[in-house]
């Protein structure tokens, strides 16, 4: 950029089993959806990867040419995008966009796919399949819509399916209904899930694990029952602590002061460091490596041995 390089994710590892829902989580700008599209690919310029890998079913697939990630996205891996407005084309019934998705990358006949199609639609519960098949995506409601998108992510059977904000523009109890279908159908078919949100409440009720991002960096990564009861991460609690509680008596929610660092200003050692009320001496000069422990990974000073804090 103008103002020189810019580093939006920096030194983020995480991985994702068969079936496994992976709930990645942080305020906006943390760079929960630049890490999707790196995924897949679709890093618009000036953005770029620079380093690392990443691998599918232990296939590396980052360094690909254009046309075989083409061939990887729609197929092996599935993207439910925030609007499904901006993902479905409006020329065409849904019908054909998920026959000539399937058609695409599955070697079937015209009548096959479509049959696959209408199967699709049952599944992920869209009322009188049949006769609306043939509907374009302005004759569906949002709910639909983004049913519709789940189809199409999940028509050519992928290893992973990358969910990003996949419910945001939808009422509560449509939201469930998405969730649910997404949880249910990855389970039944064995994919792996990215699903990135800002809602807490979201991976609390669907993911298996929570991946907190800060600044481009991972916090804290965990099984969700342990993260949610005991995140060890001051951010992760501070996130954890911001959610309503019918539960507690708090007459205050927890409050993170403070802000989000631009990408040109991210500080020395800790990147939290600034709005932690926990920061000591190494916080500020040393970047916290990510440590492992039970099951558990976080990035914090505290939590490192005495030995490894002095070097």
């Amino acid at each position: 950029m103008r103002r020189g390089v810019l580093t939006a994710i920096d030194g983020v590892s995480f991985d994702i089993g068969r079936g496994e829902i992976l709930g990645v989580v942080g305020e906006s700008g943390a760079g929960k959806s630049v890490t999707g599209a790196a995924i897949i690919g679709l890093v618009d310029p000036p953005g770029r990867v620079t380093g690392g890998e990443v691998r599918l079913a232990g296939e590396r697939i980052d360094g690909l040419s254009e046309e075989e990630m083409r061939q990887v996205r729609g197929c092996r891996i599935g993207m439910i995008f925030q609007d499904p407005l901006t993902s479905l084309n409006p020329l065409f019934s849904v019908g054909d966009q998920l026959v000539e998705t399937m058609r695409s990358h599955l070697d079937l006949s015209a009548g096959e796919a479509r049959r696959r199609a209408l199967a699709l639609l049952v599944e992920v519960g869209i009322p009188a399949a049949e006769e609306r098949i043939g509907a374009y995506p302005h004759e569906f409601s949002g709910g639909m819509r983004q049913r519709v998108v789940i189809a199409l992510a999940l028509c050519a059977e992928p290893e992973l399916v990358i969910a990003d904000e996949p419910t945001t523009a939808l009422d509560v109890s449509v939201q469930a209904q998405i969730l649910a279908l997404i949880k249910r159908l990855c389970r039944d078919r064995g994919t792996a899930v990215m699903l990135v949100t800002h809602d807490m409440g979201v991976v609390a009720h669907t993911a298996d694990r929570i991946a907190v991002m800060y600044a481009g960096r991972l916090a804290e990564v965990g099984p969700v029952s342990d993260l949610i009861n005991h995140p060890l991460h001051p951010y992760a609690a501070g996130l954890m602590g911001a959610i309503p509680s019918l539960e507690q008596d708090a007459s205050r929610l927890v409050r993170i002061p403070g802000a989000m660092p631009r990408l040109s200003g991210i500080p020395e050692g800790c990147a939290f460091h600034p709005r932690c009320p926990h920061a000591f001496d190494p916080c500020t000069a040393q970047r916290p490596p990510l440590i492992e422990g039970g099951g558990r990974q976080v990035a914090c000073h505290l939590y490192e041995r005495p030995s490894e804090a002095e070097q």
